[in-house]
């Protein structure tokens, strides 16, 4: 007995010292001036990558029976716009902040003048009951979607420039309330309270974010629930939707059937899936298989550890771009990163929200996951923006300045030898 504890005595200590040896390795990574930057370009790419995987499985049968037998027709659409948008997004983090907050007024009179021709006669689709979607000849897109991007940019841009007067209620309400006002007000009008609903939480965001104070909010929560249990009495079907949401099996014929296959999806995936290709939900059973709902069938074929990668990932790009914003000195840049932060994480909560049946189903795509060119190159630019803050940071800067000059002369060894 007396031998035996000095023995356990010894590997507790021991145990402690490898707990915190690991924890002390972890900490040291994190610390790293190109951590952010890593973290930004890693889990993008990775969700992006799950995306196409996930678009072309979810898709295939759909393809199949609306395109003449080709089962891989939405996806190189999808992959269309990928490479659209890389490019798009690579442009935007070399993008000087300088130059990038010149086009921030004429994002913002761009998206308005796209949602406001939602309205003209012929140009507007109405697609389930939303009618915000812009057509031209074959080109559709979504000027919402648009939206989102352009008023982060401009509300960073002025509010930056009043940096040293957000002291004064007037200064953080105008230009960036009325604007913003308008542009959700637009949407609004489409009936598409989701991206509504997006819209709001990014200007919550902005002006949480410059020390609005709190009486704000509560003006600002009260006309939000008012205004969206307006909207959605304005329809018997998003009605049925809102009050049905946590329990869709009581309507499950009519607005329970989408939440219902839903969790039906995520059931039958347990906790390491079906497989990739192997989803039943995707035959017809679930609306909205790539689009809305295709976190549905990610639990169905990748179980609970594919669905909790997924948040992992989402997570990981809040944490570092939160570094970023933290860290910076440029309150351009920490206005934006925050902007971004809300609008993409946002989107990802009320779309796993609706796919658990926590939240009522309002159409919110999942940010990089989903199908569409109009909500991914956006997002890509979005997080091209993110990347480019995060390797301008001046010990980033210094540390990638450091790491090619070490390459250059790792290549001049070479040849001389």
């Amino acid at each position: 007995m007396t031998t035996a504890d000095p023995l356990q005595s010894g590997r507790a200590r021991s145990r402690r010292r490898s707990a915190f040896g690991w924890y002390a390795s972890a900490r040291a990574a994190l610390d790293r001036p190109l951590t952010a930057y890593y973290l930004l370009l890693g889990a993008s790419a990775l969700l992006l990558t799950i995306g196409l995987v996930m678009v072309l499985s979810a898709s295939s049968v759909y393809s199949y029976e609306q395109n003449g037998g080709d089962s891989y027709a939405v996806v190189k659409r999808q992959l269309m716009w990928v490479l659209i948008g890389i490019p798009c997004a690579y442009v935007a983090s070399r993008l000087p902040h300088e130059l990038l907050r010149r086009f921030a007024w004429l994002g913002l009179v761009v998206s308005v003048l796209l949602l406001a021709l939602i309205r003209v006669p012929g140009l507007g689709r109405t697609v389930n009951g939303n009618t915000n979607w812009l057509g031209v000849g074959p080109l559709v897109i979504q000027p919402a979607e648009i939206a989102k991007l352009a008023i982060v940019l401009w509300a960073a841009h002025v509010y930056a420039r009043k940096e040293k007067r957000l002291g004064s209620l007037h200064e953080v309400i105008v230009p960036v309330v009325p604007g913003l006002l308008l542009v959700i007000g637009l949407v609004v009008l489409g009936h598409d309270l989701g991206t509504a609903l997006v819209l709001m939480a990014i200007l919550l965001a902005m002006l949480w974010v410059v020390g609005a104070p709190g009486r704000l909010f509560t003006v600002a929560l009260t006309v939000v629930g008012v205004a969206a249990i307006g909207l959605a009495s304005t329809s018997s079907e998003r009605l049925q939707r809102i009050t049905n949401f946590a329990d869709p099996f009581k309507d499950y014929h009519n607005a329970g059937w989408q939440p219902a296959h839903g969790l039906f999806a995520l059931a039958s995936g347990r906790f390491f899936g079906e497989g990739i290709g192997a989803s039943r939900q995707k035959w017809g059973e679930l609306p909205e298989a790539h689009t809305d709902f295709i976190f549905a069938v990610l639990g169905e074929e990748l179980g609970l550890v594919g669905t909790l990668l997924v948040i992992a990932l989402f997570l990981t790009i809040a944490y570092a771009a939160v570094r970023v914003a933290m860290q910076t000195r440029d309150a351009f840049v920490r206005y934006m990163t925050f902007g971004i932060v809300v609008w993409l994480l946002g989107q990802m909560i009320i779309n796993v929200g609706m796919v658990l049946a926590l939240l009522p189903v309002i159409g919110i795509p999942l940010p990089l996951v989903s199908y569409g060119g109009s909500a991914l190159v956006p997002s890509l630019v979005a997080l091209g923006l993110l990347i480019g803050f995060a390797r301008r940071e001046p010990e980033a800067a210094r540390a990638l300045a450091q790491r090619k000059k070490a390459r250059s002369a790792g290549l001049s060894a070479g040849r001389v030898s």
